[in-house]
Protein backbone atom coordinates (compact mmCIF):
# COMPACT_ATOMS: atom_id res chain seq x y z
CA UNK A 1 0.00 0.00 0.00
CA UNK A 2 1.10 3.66 -0.99
CA UNK A 3 1.27 6.13 1.83
CA UNK A 4 -0.76 8.29 0.58
CA UNK A 5 -3.35 5.72 0.67
CA UNK A 6 -2.40 4.66 4.18
CA UNK A 7 -2.83 8.65 4.76
CA UNK A 8 -6.09 8.21 3.21
CA UNK A 9 -7.42 5.73 5.83
CA UNK A 10 -7.28 8.33 8.44
CA UNK A 11 -7.85 11.66 6.94
CA UNK A 12 -10.48 14.05 7.95
CA UNK A 13 -10.06 12.71 11.39
CA UNK A 14 -8.06 15.98 12.29
CA UNK A 15 -7.45 14.01 16.01
CA UNK A 16 -5.17 16.35 17.92
CA UNK A 17 -6.58 19.17 16.35
CA UNK A 18 -10.12 19.49 17.61
CA UNK A 19 -8.66 16.95 20.58
CA UNK A 20 -7.01 19.64 22.38
CA UNK A 21 -9.49 22.55 21.85
CA UNK A 22 -12.34 21.05 23.83
CA UNK A 23 -9.54 19.68 26.06
CA UNK A 24 -8.32 22.99 26.99
CA UNK A 25 -12.04 24.28 27.64
CA UNK A 26 -12.93 21.46 29.70
CA UNK A 27 -9.60 22.18 32.16
CA UNK A 28 -10.71 25.40 32.14
CA UNK A 29 -14.14 24.75 33.38
CA UNK A 30 -12.97 22.06 36.14
CA UNK A 31 -10.06 24.53 37.41
CA UNK A 32 -12.04 25.36 40.09
CA UNK A 33 -12.12 21.70 41.47
CA UNK A 34 -8.36 21.55 41.77
CA UNK A 35 -5.81 22.71 43.42
CA UNK A 36 -2.26 24.62 41.83
CA UNK A 37 -0.32 21.52 41.59
CA UNK A 38 -3.29 19.18 40.44
CA UNK A 39 -3.85 21.69 37.69
CA UNK A 40 -0.05 21.80 36.79
CA UNK A 41 -0.10 17.66 36.63
CA UNK A 42 -2.87 17.20 34.74
CA UNK A 43 -2.26 20.38 32.64
CA UNK A 44 1.19 18.02 31.86
CA UNK A 45 -0.36 14.99 31.28
CA UNK A 46 -3.17 16.70 28.85
CA UNK A 47 -0.31 17.47 26.95
CA UNK A 48 1.64 14.22 27.34
CA UNK A 49 -1.49 12.67 25.83
CA UNK A 50 -2.06 15.33 22.51
CA UNK A 51 2.11 14.33 21.89
CA UNK A 52 1.35 10.54 22.22
CA UNK A 53 -1.79 10.59 20.31
CA UNK A 54 -0.03 12.65 17.51
CA UNK A 55 2.54 10.29 17.01
CA UNK A 56 0.62 7.93 17.30
CA UNK A 57 -1.90 9.01 14.06
CA UNK A 58 1.66 10.10 12.29
CA UNK A 59 2.96 6.34 12.54
CA UNK A 60 0.22 4.27 11.35
CA UNK A 61 0.67 5.12 7.64
CA UNK A 62 4.59 3.36 7.86
CA UNK A 63 2.95 0.89 10.25
CA UNK A 64 0.51 0.18 7.23
CA UNK A 65 3.43 -0.13 4.75
CA UNK A 66 4.64 -2.43 7.15
CA UNK A 67 1.85 -4.80 7.18
CA UNK A 68 2.07 -4.67 3.40
CA UNK A 69 5.71 -5.85 3.23
CA UNK A 70 5.66 -8.68 5.78
CA UNK A 71 2.37 -10.03 3.89
CA UNK A 72 4.95 -10.85 1.10
CA UNK A 73 7.39 -12.85 3.63
CA UNK A 74 4.75 -14.58 5.80
CA UNK A 75 6.26 -17.66 4.76
CA UNK A 76 9.35 -16.77 7.26
CA UNK A 77 9.19 -18.20 10.26
CA UNK A 78 9.90 -14.79 12.27
CA UNK A 79 7.57 -12.83 9.97
CA UNK A 80 4.91 -15.34 10.64
CA UNK A 81 5.44 -15.06 14.26
CA UNK A 82 5.38 -11.15 14.47
CA UNK A 83 2.81 -10.43 11.88
CA UNK A 84 -0.26 -11.44 14.16
CA UNK A 85 1.29 -8.79 16.98
CA UNK A 86 1.76 -6.34 14.67
CA UNK A 87 -2.17 -6.36 13.36
CA UNK A 88 -3.30 -6.23 17.04
CA UNK A 89 -1.10 -3.53 18.41
CA UNK A 90 -2.24 -1.40 14.88
CA UNK A 91 -5.64 -2.48 15.42
CA UNK A 92 -5.43 -0.88 18.99
CA UNK A 93 -4.33 1.95 17.57
CA UNK A 94 -7.09 2.43 15.04
CA UNK A 95 -9.25 1.37 17.62
CA UNK A 96 -8.11 4.22 20.24
CA UNK A 97 -8.58 6.92 17.45
CA UNK A 98 -12.02 5.97 16.56
CA UNK A 99 -12.72 6.22 19.91
CA UNK A 100 -11.76 9.34 20.62
CA UNK A 101 -13.36 10.47 17.44
CA UNK A 102 -16.60 9.34 18.47
CA UNK A 103 -16.20 10.89 22.33
CA UNK A 104 -15.42 14.20 19.98
CA UNK A 105 -18.54 13.90 17.75
CA UNK A 106 -19.99 13.39 21.35
CA UNK A 107 -19.09 16.50 22.26
CA UNK A 108 -20.51 18.63 19.36
CA UNK A 109 -23.87 16.91 19.35
CA UNK A 110 -23.73 18.10 23.12
CA UNK A 111 -22.55 21.35 23.03
CA UNK A 112 -19.18 22.59 24.64
CA UNK A 113 -21.36 23.18 27.65
CA UNK A 114 -21.12 18.88 28.69
CA UNK A 115 -17.64 18.27 29.43
CA UNK A 116 -17.88 14.82 30.30
CA UNK A 117 -17.02 13.77 26.55
CA UNK A 118 -13.37 14.71 27.50
CA UNK A 119 -13.20 13.23 31.25
CA UNK A 120 -14.71 9.96 29.47
CA UNK A 121 -11.54 9.42 26.65
CA UNK A 122 -9.50 10.54 29.04
CA UNK A 123 -10.17 7.80 32.00
CA UNK A 124 -10.75 5.25 29.59
CA UNK A 125 -6.99 6.44 28.40
CA UNK A 126 -5.13 7.22 31.56
CA UNK A 127 -5.50 4.71 34.00
CA UNK A 128 -2.65 5.91 36.86
CA UNK A 129 0.49 5.15 35.55
CA UNK A 130 -0.92 3.24 33.07
CA UNK A 131 -1.48 4.48 29.39
CA UNK A 132 -3.04 3.06 26.36
CA UNK A 133 -0.99 5.34 24.16
CA UNK A 134 2.22 4.71 25.60
CA UNK A 135 1.50 1.33 25.78
CA UNK A 136 0.36 1.11 22.12
CA UNK A 137 3.45 3.03 21.22
CA UNK A 138 5.95 0.82 22.52
CA UNK A 139 4.46 -2.65 21.32
CA UNK A 140 4.27 -1.04 17.70
CA UNK A 141 7.71 0.14 18.35
CA UNK A 142 8.95 -2.98 19.75
CA UNK A 143 7.71 -5.56 16.74
CA UNK A 144 8.91 -3.06 13.75
CA UNK A 145 12.04 -2.69 15.72
CA UNK A 146 12.19 -6.87 15.02
CA UNK A 147 11.02 -6.66 11.67
CA UNK A 148 13.60 -3.60 10.43
CA UNK A 149 16.21 -6.07 11.47
CA UNK A 150 15.29 -8.46 9.10
CA UNK A 151 15.24 -6.06 6.44
CA UNK A 152 11.73 -5.18 6.10
CA UNK A 153 11.90 -2.03 5.70
CA UNK A 154 12.83 -0.26 2.44
CA UNK A 155 11.82 -3.35 0.75
CA UNK A 156 9.56 -3.49 -1.71
CA UNK A 157 6.53 -5.95 -1.92
CA UNK A 158 7.35 -8.20 -4.88
CA UNK A 159 6.53 -11.40 -6.35
CA UNK A 160 8.55 -13.65 -4.96
CA UNK A 161 8.54 -17.66 -6.40
CA UNK A 162 7.36 -19.10 -3.62
CA UNK A 163 4.11 -16.93 -3.26
CA UNK A 164 3.60 -16.80 -7.15
CA UNK A 165 4.81 -19.93 -8.99
CA UNK A 166 5.62 -20.79 -12.81
CA UNK A 167 3.13 -22.19 -14.98
CA UNK A 168 3.85 -24.27 -17.53
CA UNK A 169 1.38 -25.37 -20.76
CA UNK A 170 1.12 -28.78 -19.31
CA UNK A 171 -2.08 -29.20 -17.31
CA UNK A 172 -2.04 -30.56 -14.22
CA UNK A 173 -5.69 -31.58 -13.85
CA UNK A 174 -6.41 -34.84 -15.61
CA UNK A 175 -9.52 -33.52 -16.73
CA UNK A 176 -11.56 -30.14 -17.17
CA UNK A 177 -14.70 -29.33 -15.04
CA UNK A 178 -17.96 -28.02 -16.48
CA UNK A 179 -15.43 -25.79 -19.48
CA UNK A 180 -16.59 -27.07 -22.08
CA UNK A 181 -18.29 -24.70 -23.75
CA UNK A 182 -15.64 -21.95 -22.79
CA UNK A 183 -13.46 -23.81 -24.18
CA UNK A 184 -14.61 -23.97 -27.73
CA UNK A 185 -15.76 -20.28 -27.22
CA UNK A 186 -11.88 -19.15 -26.84
CA UNK A 187 -10.74 -21.94 -29.61
CA UNK A 188 -13.29 -19.87 -32.26
CA UNK A 189 -12.10 -16.38 -30.68
CA UNK A 190 -8.47 -17.37 -31.58
CA UNK A 191 -9.80 -18.37 -35.24
CA UNK A 192 -9.36 -22.34 -34.57
CA UNK A 193 -10.97 -24.40 -37.54
CA UNK A 194 -13.63 -26.33 -35.84
CA UNK A 195 -14.43 -29.99 -36.62
CA UNK A 196 -14.18 -30.78 -40.09
CA UNK A 197 -12.00 -27.28 -40.29
CA UNK A 198 -8.88 -28.79 -39.06
CA UNK A 199 -9.11 -32.17 -40.91
CA UNK A 200 -8.81 -30.02 -44.19
CA UNK A 201 -6.29 -27.56 -42.78
CA UNK A 202 -3.94 -30.54 -41.65
CA UNK A 203 -3.69 -32.34 -45.06
CA UNK A 204 -2.92 -28.72 -46.64
CA UNK A 205 -0.29 -28.37 -44.05
CA UNK A 206 1.38 -31.55 -44.68
CA UNK A 207 1.18 -31.28 -48.75
CA UNK A 208 2.44 -27.69 -48.17
CA UNK A 209 5.77 -29.32 -46.18
CA UNK A 210 6.46 -31.63 -48.57
CA UNK A 211 6.15 -28.91 -51.33
CA UNK A 212 8.26 -26.72 -49.28
CA UNK A 213 11.38 -27.50 -50.53
CA UNK A 214 11.02 -26.99 -53.98
CA UNK A 215 8.89 -23.83 -53.74
CA UNK A 216 10.62 -21.29 -50.59
CA UNK A 217 10.63 -18.43 -53.12
CA UNK A 218 7.19 -18.99 -53.64
CA UNK A 219 6.29 -19.62 -50.34
CA UNK A 220 8.12 -16.17 -48.98
CA UNK A 221 5.67 -14.26 -51.62
CA UNK A 222 2.81 -16.05 -49.84
CA UNK A 223 3.88 -15.12 -46.57
CA UNK A 224 4.66 -11.49 -47.15
CA UNK A 225 1.16 -10.78 -48.53
CA UNK A 226 -0.22 -13.05 -45.86
CA UNK A 227 0.95 -10.75 -42.64
CA UNK A 228 -0.48 -8.46 -40.16
CA UNK A 229 0.89 -5.31 -38.86
CA UNK A 230 0.46 -6.55 -35.19
CA UNK A 231 -0.83 -9.28 -33.57
CA UNK A 232 -4.25 -9.68 -31.79
CA UNK A 233 -4.94 -10.11 -28.29
CA UNK A 234 -7.09 -12.04 -26.33
CA UNK A 235 -7.71 -11.89 -22.54
CA UNK A 236 -9.28 -14.36 -20.52
CA UNK A 237 -10.03 -11.76 -16.83
CA UNK A 238 -11.27 -13.83 -13.83
CA UNK A 239 -10.80 -13.81 -9.95
CA UNK A 240 -7.89 -15.78 -8.95
CA UNK A 241 -8.15 -19.66 -8.54
CA UNK A 242 -11.21 -19.51 -11.13
CA UNK A 243 -9.50 -21.58 -14.07
CA UNK A 244 -7.80 -19.06 -16.08
CA UNK A 245 -4.67 -20.83 -16.33
CA UNK A 246 -6.07 -24.25 -16.59
CA UNK A 247 -8.53 -23.45 -19.71
CA UNK A 248 -5.27 -21.91 -21.41
CA UNK A 249 -3.23 -24.82 -20.87
CA UNK A 250 -6.15 -26.84 -22.10
CA UNK A 251 -6.06 -24.77 -25.05
CA UNK A 252 -2.51 -25.34 -26.09
CA UNK A 253 -2.94 -29.39 -25.28
CA UNK A 254 -6.02 -29.04 -27.66
CA UNK A 255 -4.88 -30.95 -30.78
CA UNK A 256 -7.30 -28.94 -32.88
CA UNK A 257 -5.25 -26.02 -31.87
CA UNK A 258 -1.88 -28.06 -32.27
CA UNK A 259 -3.20 -28.81 -35.68
CA UNK A 260 -4.18 -24.90 -36.86
CA UNK A 261 -0.91 -23.19 -34.96
CA UNK A 262 2.69 -24.39 -36.27
CA UNK A 263 4.06 -23.10 -33.16
CA UNK A 264 2.91 -22.50 -29.48
CA UNK A 265 5.01 -20.36 -27.14
CA UNK A 266 3.87 -20.19 -22.99
CA UNK A 267 5.71 -17.40 -20.99
CA UNK A 268 4.78 -17.09 -17.26
CA UNK A 269 4.51 -13.15 -16.40
CA UNK A 270 5.05 -14.11 -12.55
CA UNK A 271 7.45 -10.61 -12.96
CA UNK A 272 6.62 -8.10 -16.02
CA UNK A 273 10.62 -8.28 -16.30
CA UNK A 274 10.34 -7.46 -20.27
CA UNK A 275 13.70 -9.09 -21.14
CA UNK A 276 12.89 -11.74 -19.23
CA UNK A 277 9.47 -12.81 -21.29
CA UNK A 278 11.01 -11.57 -24.44
CA UNK A 279 14.32 -14.66 -23.34
CA UNK A 280 11.63 -16.93 -22.52
CA UNK A 281 9.70 -16.45 -25.72
CA UNK A 282 12.63 -17.00 -27.75
CA UNK A 283 13.84 -20.16 -25.97
CA UNK A 284 10.34 -21.60 -26.41
CA UNK A 285 9.97 -21.02 -29.96
CA UNK A 286 13.60 -22.00 -30.82
CA UNK A 287 14.71 -24.14 -28.22
CA UNK A 288 17.55 -22.34 -28.30
CA UNK A 289 18.81 -19.99 -24.79
CA UNK A 290 19.62 -16.42 -25.96
CA UNK A 291 22.63 -14.59 -24.63
CA UNK A 292 21.61 -11.02 -26.09
CA UNK A 293 20.34 -8.43 -23.37
CA UNK A 294 19.92 -5.35 -25.44
CA UNK A 295 16.23 -4.88 -25.66
CA UNK A 296 16.43 -3.96 -29.41
CA UNK A 297 18.64 -7.02 -30.37
CA UNK A 298 15.88 -9.37 -28.43
CA UNK A 299 12.91 -7.90 -29.92
CA UNK A 300 14.33 -8.24 -33.35
CA UNK A 301 15.47 -12.31 -32.24
CA UNK A 302 11.94 -13.10 -30.89
CA UNK A 303 10.40 -11.56 -34.49
CA UNK A 304 13.06 -13.59 -36.46
CA UNK A 305 11.78 -16.79 -34.35
CA UNK A 306 8.19 -16.87 -35.37
CA UNK A 307 8.39 -14.81 -38.52
CA UNK A 308 7.37 -17.62 -41.09
CA UNK A 309 4.87 -19.42 -38.77
CA UNK A 310 1.45 -18.73 -37.45
CA UNK A 311 1.92 -19.12 -33.68
CA UNK A 312 0.18 -18.50 -30.80
CA UNK A 313 1.50 -16.86 -27.87
CA UNK A 314 0.23 -17.38 -24.13
CA UNK A 315 1.21 -14.85 -21.30
CA UNK A 316 0.41 -15.99 -18.12
CA UNK A 317 -0.48 -14.39 -15.20
CA UNK A 318 -0.09 -10.87 -16.08
CA UNK A 319 -0.69 -8.53 -13.28
CA UNK A 320 -0.53 -4.53 -13.06
CA UNK A 321 3.00 -4.37 -12.93
CA UNK A 322 2.88 -4.82 -16.89
CA UNK A 323 1.21 -1.37 -17.21
CA UNK A 324 3.85 0.31 -15.18
CA UNK A 325 5.93 3.20 -16.95
CA UNK A 326 3.42 4.33 -18.60
CA UNK A 327 2.45 1.13 -20.02
CA UNK A 328 5.69 1.13 -21.52
CA UNK A 329 6.48 -2.63 -20.15
CA UNK A 330 3.86 -3.79 -22.17
CA UNK A 331 4.28 -1.47 -25.64
CA UNK A 332 7.96 -3.28 -25.20
CA UNK A 333 6.87 -6.51 -25.04
CA UNK A 334 3.99 -6.12 -27.79
CA UNK A 335 6.03 -4.53 -30.08
CA UNK A 336 8.36 -7.73 -30.13
CA UNK A 337 5.64 -9.64 -32.61
CA UNK A 338 4.71 -7.07 -35.33
CA UNK A 339 4.47 -8.30 -39.16
CA UNK A 340 3.60 -11.85 -37.97
CA UNK A 341 1.91 -14.05 -39.86
CA UNK A 342 -2.06 -13.75 -40.45
CA UNK A 343 -3.89 -16.07 -38.08
CA UNK A 344 -1.47 -15.91 -35.46
CA UNK A 345 -2.84 -14.82 -31.84
CA UNK A 346 -1.57 -13.53 -28.18
CA UNK A 347 -4.06 -15.20 -25.60
CA UNK A 348 -3.11 -13.13 -22.04
CA UNK A 349 -4.51 -14.49 -18.41
CA UNK A 350 -5.50 -11.55 -16.08
CA UNK A 351 -7.04 -11.54 -12.76
CA UNK A 352 -7.16 -7.45 -13.46
CA UNK A 353 -10.10 -6.23 -15.60
CA UNK A 354 -7.92 -3.12 -15.96
CA UNK A 355 -5.02 -4.80 -17.35
CA UNK A 356 -7.48 -6.99 -19.49
CA UNK A 357 -9.06 -3.23 -21.27
CA UNK A 358 -5.28 -1.68 -21.65
CA UNK A 359 -3.69 -4.92 -23.56
CA UNK A 360 -6.72 -6.29 -25.34
CA UNK A 361 -6.99 -6.00 -29.16
CA UNK A 362 -10.60 -8.31 -28.74
CA UNK A 363 -13.05 -8.01 -26.45
CA UNK A 364 -11.77 -9.94 -23.52
CA UNK A 365 -13.32 -13.33 -22.21
CA UNK A 366 -14.77 -12.96 -19.00
CA UNK A 367 -14.49 -16.41 -16.66
CA UNK A 368 -16.75 -16.93 -13.76
CA UNK A 369 -16.76 -19.54 -11.30
CA UNK A 370 -18.02 -23.07 -12.39
CA UNK A 371 -21.98 -23.93 -12.60
CA UNK A 372 -23.93 -25.06 -9.65
CA UNK A 373 -24.33 -28.47 -10.59
CA UNK A 374 -20.88 -28.75 -11.49
CA UNK A 375 -18.97 -27.12 -9.32
CA UNK A 376 -20.78 -29.55 -6.50
CA UNK A 377 -19.69 -32.35 -8.62
CA UNK A 378 -16.07 -31.00 -8.54
CA UNK A 379 -16.38 -30.52 -4.74
CA UNK A 380 -17.41 -33.79 -3.83
CA UNK A 381 -14.50 -35.22 -6.00
CA UNK A 382 -12.20 -32.90 -3.87
CA UNK A 383 -13.63 -33.76 -0.55
CA UNK A 384 -14.83 -37.49 -1.13
CA UNK A 385 -12.25 -38.14 -3.50
CA UNK A 386 -15.51 -39.83 -5.76
CA UNK A 387 -18.91 -37.86 -7.29
CA UNK A 388 -21.42 -40.89 -6.62
CA UNK A 389 -24.17 -40.65 -4.45
CA UNK A 390 -23.02 -43.41 -2.01
CA UNK A 391 -21.02 -40.31 0.21
CA UNK A 392 -22.42 -39.72 4.06
CA UNK A 393 -25.58 -37.93 3.45
CA UNK A 394 -25.20 -35.65 6.93
CA UNK A 395 -21.74 -34.44 5.31
CA UNK A 396 -23.26 -33.74 1.89
CA UNK A 397 -25.85 -31.38 3.50
CA UNK A 398 -22.76 -29.70 5.15
CA UNK A 399 -21.00 -29.50 2.10
CA UNK A 400 -23.64 -27.95 0.30
CA UNK A 401 -23.87 -25.15 2.95
CA UNK A 402 -19.92 -24.07 2.02
CA UNK A 403 -20.22 -24.69 -1.73
CA UNK A 404 -21.64 -20.92 -1.99
CA UNK A 405 -19.51 -19.52 0.08
CA UNK A 406 -16.41 -20.78 -2.49
CA UNK A 407 -17.89 -18.53 -5.31
CA UNK A 408 -17.14 -21.73 -7.99
CA UNK A 409 -13.52 -21.16 -7.30
CA UNK A 410 -12.44 -24.65 -8.63
CA UNK A 411 -8.86 -23.63 -6.42
CA UNK A 412 -10.77 -22.84 -3.06
CA UNK A 413 -12.87 -26.44 -3.99
CA UNK A 414 -9.79 -28.54 -4.58
CA UNK A 415 -7.78 -26.87 -1.20
CA UNK A 416 -10.67 -26.33 0.77
CA UNK A 417 -12.02 -30.18 0.11
CA UNK A 418 -8.54 -31.70 1.07
CA UNK A 419 -8.88 -30.18 4.08
CA UNK A 420 -12.51 -31.70 4.59
CA UNK A 421 -11.43 -34.81 2.96
CA UNK A 422 -8.71 -35.58 5.62
CA UNK A 423 -11.54 -35.58 8.68
CA UNK A 424 -14.38 -36.61 7.72
CA UNK A 425 -16.44 -36.23 10.88
CA UNK A 426 -19.64 -33.78 10.78
CA UNK A 427 -17.90 -32.00 13.73
CA UNK A 428 -14.91 -31.21 12.02
CA UNK A 429 -16.81 -30.22 8.70
CA UNK A 430 -19.70 -27.89 10.79
CA UNK A 431 -16.60 -26.25 12.22
CA UNK A 432 -15.71 -24.91 9.06
CA UNK A 433 -19.09 -24.42 7.85
CA UNK A 434 -19.72 -22.01 10.42
CA UNK A 435 -15.93 -20.64 10.38
CA UNK A 436 -14.60 -18.17 8.48
CA UNK A 437 -12.21 -19.31 5.38
CA UNK A 438 -9.52 -16.86 6.46
CA UNK A 439 -9.25 -17.94 9.84
CA UNK A 440 -8.89 -21.50 9.26
CA UNK A 441 -5.79 -23.53 10.63
CA UNK A 442 -4.01 -24.75 7.60
CA UNK A 443 -0.57 -26.62 7.00
CA UNK A 444 2.00 -24.19 5.09
CA UNK A 445 1.41 -26.72 2.03
CA UNK A 446 -2.18 -26.05 2.40
CA UNK A 447 -2.14 -22.09 1.69
CA UNK A 448 -4.54 -21.10 -0.92
CA UNK A 449 -1.90 -19.18 -3.23
CA UNK A 450 -4.24 -17.48 -5.15
CA UNK A 451 -7.04 -16.46 -2.84
CA UNK A 452 -3.89 -15.96 -0.77
CA UNK A 453 -2.45 -13.08 -2.95
CA UNK A 454 -6.39 -11.79 -3.52
CA UNK A 455 -6.00 -10.75 -0.46
CA UNK A 456 -2.50 -9.59 -0.01
CA UNK A 457 -3.35 -7.00 -3.35
CA UNK A 458 -6.69 -5.74 -0.78
CA UNK A 459 -6.03 -1.84 0.45
CA UNK A 460 -5.04 -2.32 4.10
CA UNK A 461 -8.58 -0.92 5.32
CA UNK A 462 -10.37 -3.69 3.35
CA UNK A 463 -8.52 -6.91 5.13
CA UNK A 464 -9.18 -6.18 8.37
Amino acid sequence: MSISRAIGVISGLNECVNLFQWAGSSISYLRSRWSATQEESIHHEVLHLQSGLQRLRDILPAMYGLIDQAEWRIHEGRVSELLPNLKDAVNDADDLLDEFRWHELKMKVEGNANHSAFDDFYNTTVQGSFNKVNDIQARLNSISGQLEKMGLYGVTPGFDKSVRPDTTPFPNEKNIFGRDKELEEVMGFLGVPQNKGWAWLKRKRESSAVNASTSTSAWNQISNESRIPAIPVLPIVGMGGVGKTTLAQYICNHQQVKDYFELIIWICADDFDVKRLIKDAIQSASGKWTILDHLASLQHALSHSVSNKRFLIVVDDVWDDALKENEQRWKDFYDSLTNVVQGSMMLVTTRFPDVADRVRTMEPFPLDGLKEDVFWDFFKLCAFGSVNSRNDPELERIGKGIVPKLKGSPLAAKTLGRLLGMNLHTTHWNNILESELWKLKQEKTDILLALRLSYIYLPFHLKR
